[in-house]
């Protein structure tokens, strides 16, 4: 019997609602600041939700592929414990850190001395991590029920979970204004929202998660650690590309105007681009075929022009509207970042296409060229790193901002091409793209 080839509709079904997930967390994240906002103290307080998070999300990046780890992995209880396994330790190494960045001088040391938050600030960030030290272990079996779930082919229920969280969100930001202040009642209401979530998610996964008794081959413990590692630190890796960049262009002539705008542009792509890392589930979950694969290709780049469309007219006929009018932008500020935006266009097409190549490697169980790709796009800016900053360029400091985002991009998506190309054929036929 000839399995029916994939569709487009298919295809939209099982990615939009994981944009929709994406597009609610961030509303979850909008909701704390505007809580945060209305207290007395509300500089200090978003100012400390901001650094705890950013430093939440450096050290637990590691764990941000667990839900495709568990796509791919994932097949009986044997390869089921082995990714449990895995999930376990990234868990325990994020909660170990966190907690010596909130406990010990080495939280000083990081966010004062390395990082040059005000003292005050410092403070409330080390507050807001003592809670957030508990949430990876939250986070890791919600990544991983969320694998279970979108291998079942049911992503809707992804965001459904998602949906959940936002609406307990405003009930935990209310109870928790008796015992917590400042960027501590942000991180309470956000560990009890993604709280919520996961028991949501769990009890989803339980009742339609694929069989786990299929007869298929699984990996052995070890093998799926020597799979995940290379993906969690190519995670890892993903999150120093923004802060090179920056450390380069705060050092420039125009800094403050350039870092100021790259915040802008890049709140712009995580909102517009975004959406493409999906396109790495989509094609362990979906793609069988090598026409599975050209309709997976097809899809993405409508997806990509479509959204880089949106990317050229909040540059151009929209910038006054969307970013003077609705975001409050000074004129100044739009002006100087209108073209370097404008050439963030091309950024969701070769964003897709990295992540349908990721998507490749890691279905290949070659997710050492992963590790690679991500070190080669760091090392090339570190590269550039000394050069720039001793040269200034007599160019604006956006523009030499995204110029170098995109370079690192392309640089990124033609590597891992070039290295599906070197396997050999019969690795090639038995993973399509």
């Amino acid at each position: 019997m000839t399995e029916k080839n994939l569709t487009t509709k298919e295809i939209a079904f099982f990615f939009f609602p994981l944009v929709l997930n994406v597009q609610l967390m961030s509303i979850s994240h909008t909701v704390i600041n505007g809580a945060l906002a209305r207290l007395d103290d509300y500089i200090t307080a978003l100012a400390g939700m901001s650094v705890a998070l950013v430093v939440h999300l450096f050290i637990a990046s590691p764990s941000y592929q667990n839900h495709t780890i568990t796509i791919a992995m994932v097949r009986g209880r044997k390869s089921l414990l082995g990714v449990l396994i895995f999930i376990g330790l990234v868990a325990v190494y994020v909660a170990v850190m966190l907690a010596l960045i909130a406990f010990t001088p080495l939280g000083d040391l990081i966010l004062i001395k390395l990082l040059g938050t005000p003292t005050e600030v410092a403070v409330e960030a080390k507050k807001a991590l003592y809670i957030l030290a508990i949430l990876p272990f939250f986070t890791g079996i919600r990544g991983f029920c969320q694998g279970l779930i979108i291998r079942a082919r049911r992503t809707s229920l992804v965001s459904f979970a998602t949906g959940v969280r936002v609406a307990a969100l405003f009930g935990f930001l209310s109870v928790g204004y008796k015992w917590f202040y400042g960027a501590q009642l942000g991180a309470f209401a956000l560990v009890s929202c993604v709280v919520t979530e996961t028991l949501v998610i769990c009890w989803l996964a339980w009742k339609i998660h694929p069989p786990l008794d299929g007869g298929e081959p699984e990996k052995t413990t070890s093998e799926i650690l020597r799979y995940s590692f290379p993906l969690a630190y190519s995670s890892c890796l993903q999150q120093t590309i923004p802060l090179l960049i920056s450390s380069i262009i705060g050092r420039l002539h125009d800094g403050a105007l350039a870092l100021a705008a790259f915040g802008v542009i890049r709140g712009f792509l995580f909102l517009l681009a975004g959406p493409m890392r999906n396109l790495q589930q989509a094609y362990l979950t979906l793609v069988k075929t090598v026409a599975d694969n050209r309709t997976l290709l097809r899809f993405s780049i409508i997806i990509s022009i479509g959204l880089g469309l949106l990317v050229l007219l909040t540059a151009g006929p929209l910038n006054k509207f969307i970013l003077g009018d609705l975001l409050g932008i000074e004129t100044d500020l739009r002006h100087y970042l209108q073209l370097p935006l404008a050439a963030c266009t091309i950024f969701p097409l070769f964003y897709g296409l990295t992540n349908l190549l990721r998507g490749w490697f890691a279905g290949a169980s070659q997710t050492g060229q992963l590790g690679r790709s991500t070190l080669l796009k760091s090392g090339f800016l570190l590269l550039l790193w000394w050069p720039l900053v001793i040269w200034q360029p007599p160019i604006s400091g956006i523009t030499i901002a995204i110029s170098l985002l995109l370079a690192a991009e392309i640089l990124e998506s033609s590597y891992l091409y070039y290295q599906r190309q070197q396997q050999p054929e019969e690795i090639r036929r038995a993973a399509p793209l």
